[in-house]
């Protein structure tokens, strides 16, 4: 019987350029810039800064690009390092089924293990939709999705990781296989990454499994092997994690024949996906009746059980460090209320001890409402009242979140993203370039000239 494994091998191995309808070859190409935005913003935070430092450290062949430093290392250390500064501000892709996924943590090595094998942009592109496709079909494979029972989404993209790589490193069906085994039986995460008081980890266990893939590309590129029927064989994926219902047909079933890519949300905020609709209504609540912080008696966020539970739990009302405030609900409104937008430096230092937000923060109620519930995953609803002092109340309610395809980002709202990304590192010029290369990047020849492009022009 054919193994799992091996029919995403053989998807894998038979897809080209030309097989690809040219909508999901754009979105690939959108999606890419706003992930290279993405990492251009981060490389000035702190984490990031010390993760440069132990990318020199571990040396390497030079073979790859690091982005904003232009330091050259193996294609591992390359595919983490980058990978880790597209997820830093938790501010690229999101997809939500039964799971969520970030497609665009995949990027990180889809970007070392093609410059590394001197592949064109045409070659990119495809890897970046094979990746885009297969983690979004694992969002749909486990019911309830296996986030809910404990696990983090870094465990699914393991199985995805080393295909995009093996693609990029011209290998066979039988050593793509391999590749799945030794990477799908080797980087299981637990949820408490994202749980609680959160650290430098929420945002390194996904980059971690995108890495793990290229090192397996590697094994199975010199003959190693892994167990082939990881997935569903006697003590792989499905008999171990058996308190979920598995659906192995959402995995493989149209394969090749409709595209998820054009699916996948972009974030218009650099903060936990569940948060994006409670900010979006309180925003409007704001904005609409021109309220200030300072008016305000109660926020009261109505959410589902998840965002109340996981994202405002006594930890999320006194966050001290960036990965518990991007990720804590009360913090975000607060924000929001207070600054009428949240962005990346709303998670600086002084605006963590900025007193208005810790003063409004502490108006803020998050309660699950079992009607949303019912909606959920499919329709992810918020609803936020805000009482004044005066005792007047005013609400909103939004469904789906600004980036996603019921309500997309226009190319003008994704060139203005990177540009605000990009500026505290790059010249308006150089932001110009790479938009313009990045959206008819299957005329790039070759990688490198195009990371060169990547590299801070400011300090």
């Amino acid at each position: 019987m054919t193994s799992i494994s091996r029919k995403m091998a053989e998807f894998t191995d038979r897809l080209h350029y030309d097989d690809i309808p040219q909508d999901a070859i754009y979105e690939a190409k959108r999606f890419l810039l706003d992930s290279v935005g993405c990492a251009l913003a981060a490389t000035q935070n702190e984490d990031m800064r010390a993760m440069y430092r132990f990318t020199e450290k571990l040396g390497g062949t030079p073979e790859a690009t690091v982005i904003g430093t232009g330091a050259k290392t193996n294609a591992p250390n390359a595919a983490l390092m980058n990978g880790l500064l597209i997820r830093a501000l938790d501010y690229n892709d999101i997809y939500w089924v039964q799971d969520p996924s970030h497609p665009s943590d995949l990027l990180g090595a889809v970007l070392a293990a093609a410059e590394a094998n001197g592949r064109n942009g045409a070659d990119l592109l495809v890897a970046t939709v094979i990746a885009y496709e297969l983690e979004m079909r694992w969002c749909h494979a486990a019911t309830p999705g296996i986030r809910e029972v404990g696990w983090h989404h870094a465990s699914l993209t393991q199985f995805v990781s080393p295909l995009v790589a093996g693609k990029l490193y011209g290998l066979g069906i039988d050593q793509l296989v391999a590749t799945m085994g030794i990477s799908g039986s080797s980087h299981f995460t637990l949820g408490g990454v994202v749980a609680g008081h959160l650290t430098n980890m929420k945002n390194t266990a996904d980059p971690l499994a995108a890495q793990a893939g290229v090192y397996a590309a590697l094994m199975a590129r010199e003959g190693y092997e892994g167990p082939v029927h990881v997935i569903e064989g006697k003590e792989g994926l499905i008999e171990v994690l058996n308190n979920v219902t598995w659906d192995t047909d959402a995995l493989l079933d149209g394969l090749g024949d409709d595209f998820l890519i054009t699916k996948c949300s972009y974030k218009a905020f650099p903060t936990e996906a569940l948060t994006h609709q409670p900010i979006s209504a309180a925003l409007k609540v704001i904005g609409e009746h021109e309220i200030r912080h300072d008016q305000i008696q109660e926020i009261l966020v109505k959410t589902t059980t998840r965002g109340a539970d996981i994202l405002s739990d006594p930890s999320k009302y006194k966050p001290d460090t960036k990965e518990t405030a991007d990720h804590s609900l009360p913090y975000v409104i607060a924000a929001a209320v207070v600054d009428g937008n949240v962005l990346p430096e709303s998670f600086e230092d002084h605006k963590l001890r900025d007193p208005d937000i810790r003063a409004t923060l502490q108006k803020i109620k998050v309660v699950a409402d079992p009607e949303i519930d019912a909606l959920f995953p499919d329709i992810k609803r918020a609803s936020v009242t805000i009482t004044l002092q005066d005792g007047s109340k005013h609400s909103a309610q939004t469904d789906y979140a600004k980036g996603s395809p019921e309500d997309p980002l226009s190319d003008e709202d994704l060139f203005a993203k990177f540009r605000a990304n990009a500026q505290k590192t790059m010249s308006e010029g150089r932001i110009s370039d790479i938009i313009e290369q990045t959206m008819s990047f299957e005329s790039i020849s070759k990688l490198e000239p195009y990371m060169k492009l990547l590299v801070s022009e400011k300090a």
